[in-house]
């Protein structure tokens, strides 16, 4: 039987036999190509092979990845409905047997573009769509973009999951809700720039511990005209300790996630239990 063992400073926390529940992940920390979908779609084909040829069941791509921020240009270049992305991971889900997270991408509604993660699962069904609520003012995201409206919260392989973007994760409220609603793994895909690296560190571990869920975060490499990105992709335990962790450069990070873990700790600190939701 697989053992979770957690430490501080040498001294063990608990320690614990689990079942076979896990899931194996990959997070495609691809360096995107300013503008340039084809590129971009090229090599994501090449990276979903990669996570599959590795093993995993699910594989999370970064915000934007089909565009990056060529904002100005989105009346070009983003995707009508999300159609394109959507066909493409239906094909590679099934062809992979490969539940696919897939970042976002810049989606014409017809009503305005919008930051759009869409949901796959093995079988090539589209689960779910969200469309990233915050939209962050230091990158011009209002003057090009529309807010979304509605959760992220989706079910995959049995478990309940939630989507977020980027920005999203300065709004402790909203990774609340979703847990509150049953989320148990939180998806963070991002474009999070070099500068602010250690806030990107910082918080994800935050929302993992405060939530006592895991966070998987896909952030994008390289850079772009206006910015150089941080990369520092994540998977983070529910007791806030880190899984796995990629540098700075393209690369596929693959971590491993085990879903008793989470009982097991809400079970030791029982924050859903203690809320005082009266005053709050």
């Amino acid at each position: 039987m697989p053992r979770f063992i957690f430490t501080v400073n040498h001294v063990t926390i608990f320690e614990k036999d689990f079942g076979d529940d896990k899931m194996k992940i990959a997070c495609l920390q691809m360096d995107i190509a300013f503008g340039d979908p084809e590129t971009n779609y090229q090599k994501a084909a090449e990276w979903l092979k990669q996570a599959s040829d590795a093993g995993c069941e699910l594989a999370v791509l970064p915000e934007l990845w089909t565009t990056g921020y060529d904002l100005t240009r989105l009346d070009e270049i983003a995707d009508k409905g999300a159609e394109r992305a959507k066909a493409f991971f239906v094909s590679k889900a099934k062809q992979y047997g490969m539940h696919i997270v897939g970042g976002s991408v810049a989606n014409d509604t017809g009503n305005g573009v919008q930051n759009t993660m869409v949901i796959v699962s093995k079988d090539g069904e589209v689960i779910h769509e969200y469309s990233k609520l915050h939209l962050f003012r230091l990158m011009n995201e209002e003057k090009y973009l529309i807010d979304g409206t509605d959760d992220g919260l989706f079910e995959l392989a049995g478990e309940k999951m939630a989507g977020f973007i980027c920005y999203d994760i300065r709004f402790p409220e909203w990774f609340r809700k979703q847990v509150i609603n049953g989320a148990r793994v939180l998806f963070v895909p991002a474009e999070w720039p070099l500068a602010r690296v250690d806030h990107w560190r910082t918080l994800l571990i935050a929302r993992a511990i405060e939530n006592q869920a895991y966070v998987v975060a896909c952030n994008r490499a390289g850079s772009d005209p206006d910015n150089k990105f941080a990369g520092n992709s994540l998977v983070i335990g529910p007791w806030g300790e880190v899984i796995a962790e990629a540098g700075e450069n393209e690369e596929m990070l693959i971590g491993n996630i085990d879903f008793d873990a989470i009982d097991e700790i809400r079970s030791r600190i029982p924050v859903f239990e203690d809320r005082r939701e009266s005053f709050y």
